[in-house]
């Protein structure tokens, strides 16, 4: 795609993971798995968006990814993705999922992709199931026999009822630089079975983080 095709757009909405490290993510700390290696689930819920003139709101897009080492330091190895985009999607609303999230259209998910620079395993559209609690106490997405996470919000005996553990300004924000902030849960499922991806495991960590990205030039 080249930069005179490239509409404007902007996006505004909530990232989630669901990954095998332990609580918290030392790789939203820009530290290395906990257990040297990472992979998870990764959803995007657009609230709203636009594309030119193609409207994107509600729609979403799921990633199943896997690494070995440290992805903000430029020392991983191992990168391997695929993606899934809502099924929901009209054709011009496909296009356009497809040229923010490969990078094509530049913005923040170019310049992810070019730091972690993974093998696409493949591309689906499919059905996707995505909940975010108005009170952030749960998250969850569910790609029907392919790949399901469900979260509750970490707490703890200190924790006041109703609060959410958060971070401000993350040194490895997945989202990007100004995103935030980050509110920290607990896996109760995290599995999947596609594209060479195989898991499933619960107890292990999970954040949400809204996201606000325009392009081709902004972040």
């Amino acid at each position: 795609m080249t930069t005179s095709t490239v509409q404007k757009w902007h996006l505004k909405g909530d990232w989630f993971d669901a990954c095998k490290c332990a609580i918290p993510c030392p790789c939203s700390f820009a530290q290395p798995p906990t257990y040297g290696d990472c992979e998870g689930i990764l959803l995007w819920h657009v609230r709203e968006g636009r594309y030119g003139d193609t409207r994107l709101d509600g729609l979403n897009v799921v990633m199943l990814a896997s690494f070995t080492g440290n992805v903000w330091s430029g020392e991983h190895t191992d990168p391997y993705a695929a993606v899934f985009v809502d099924e929901h999607a009209d054709d011009d609303q496909r296009g356009a999922l497809r040229a923010v999230f490969s990078g094509d259209a530049g913005g923040w998910p170019a310049r992810f992709g070019e730091m972690f620079r993974p093998e696409m395993r493949g591309m689906e559209f499919a059905p996707i199931e995505a909940t975010i609690d108005d009170e952030l106490a749960t998250w969850s997405v569910r790609v029907p026999d392919r790949a399901e996470a469900t979260v509750e919000a970490l707490t703890g005996p200190t924790t006041a009822e109703g609060e959410r553990v958060q971070v401000h300004n993350l040194p490895g924000a997945e989202v990007g630089p100004g995103q935030g902030p980050s509110t920290w849960g607990k896996a109760v499922t995290n599995r999947a079975d596609a594209f060479g991806f195989r898991w499933d495991r619960s107890g292990y960590s999970s954040k949400l983080i809204p996201f606000e990205w325009s392009g081709p030039d902004g972040t």
